[in-house]
């Protein structure tokens, strides 16, 4: 099941804490409740009403504008051509909401907890404070986008991605016409620590000699971002990195230690956790990749049928001038 953020017709792909800071970044993109009401007397003009359900001019700008780099240099064409797009998300989400007001769904505050402790998980105490802060974001509104992002993750699970499935006949077929795909070249899984002077590096290094845990001299001394994994470069292929990596990497026995490399970057360090060797994938192997690209392009295929649908038989009203 995908998580949806009506941010593109591309429906994303399932939450997970890791996509906590992607999640922050989108979320000035969820309007909140209060917001999206059933019809009540407002003196804020009206700008969108899908269903029933109220979008005023004064939050449809106040979240717009979230969206917005700080010091962002738009023309005013691009600025409306993107009000127009962000609009379209809108009206896209609010025909989602209503949809599960039809059905009758709804959030538990445990639902909303679990949630919760998922995407702090992942942050050091204050850190998610901190990130709240710099989105321009008060705990509570957060708290409010998450409730409502939970229940458009919900009516699309039970409305559009329950009706999708895969079939074995389908994966073969996909796996004959397009084998090509399943020729995979030799990998490396690797490690690197990587520092801006050659004393350090020789320091490091001597450590490392002695017994030092790689993953822990990553993540103490690395000036990479992928210090904070210990080092982890994952597996690529060569011509993926740099040459000067590719060229110790790929000749480096497993678990054994390479020696200072001097590149662009700095002075690195590396290890050499797995080596896959060239391979084309059987139908077999290829299976679970197959079904989730196959899922995926079906899961999309739905979700703009439903779209579609809900649009046709909305009722659904937008003021023009006001945007």
């Amino acid at each position: 099941m995908k998580r949806a953020f009506f941010l593109d017709k591309n429906p994303p792909t399932r939450l997970s804490p890791l996509r906590c800071a992607l999640f922050l970044l989108l979320a000035g993109l969820l309007l909140q409740a209060a917001g999206c009401r059933e019809r009540t007397e407002s003196a804020a003009p009206v700008l969108l009403q899908v269903n029933g359900r109220v979008v005023t001019l004064d939050d449809f700008n106040r979240r717009f504008e979230r969206t917005l780099p700080p010091e962002n240099t738009l023309g005013q064409d691009e600025k409306d051509e993107l009000r127009r797009s962000f609009l379209r998300q809108v009206i896209d989400r609010e025909l989602a909401l209503a949809e599960a007001q039809r059905l009758g769904l709804g959030i538990s505050p445990e639902e909303v907890e679990q949630a919760m402790v998922e995407f702090r998980r992942d942050y050091p105490e204050g850190g998610f404070d901190r990130m709240l802060r710099a989105q321009g974001t008060t705990p509570g509104q957060w708290r409010d986008d998450l409730e409502t992002q939970l229940l458009v993750d919900k009516v699309l699970a039970q409305a559009v991605y329950s009706r999708v499935s895969v079939d074995d006949g389908e994966i073969a077929g996909y796996y004959q016409e397009n084998r090509e795909e399943f020729v995979r070249p030799r990998t490396v899984r690797a490690r690197q620590i990587m520092v801006d002077n050659e004393e350090q590096g020789e320091e490091i290094l001597a450590q490392l000699q002695k017994g030092a845990s790689f993953e822990e001299m990553a993540r103490r001394f690395s000036l990479s971002p992928d210090g904070e994994d210990g080092g982890d470069l994952g597996f690529f292929p060569a011509g993926e990195m740099p040459p000067e990596f590719d060229q110790v990497v790929f000749s480096l026995p497993v678990g054994q230690l390479s020696e200072l490399v001097r590149s662009d970057y700095g002075y690195h360090i590396f290890l050499v956790d797995e080596q896959l060797p060239a391979q084309n994938l059987s139908l077999q192997q290829a299976t679970p990749e197959i079904r989730r690209r196959l899922r995926r392009l079906k899961e999309e295929e739905a979700y703009q049928s439903w779209l579609t649908e809900l649009s046709r038989q909305a009722q659904l009203e937008v003021n023009w001038p006001l945007l």
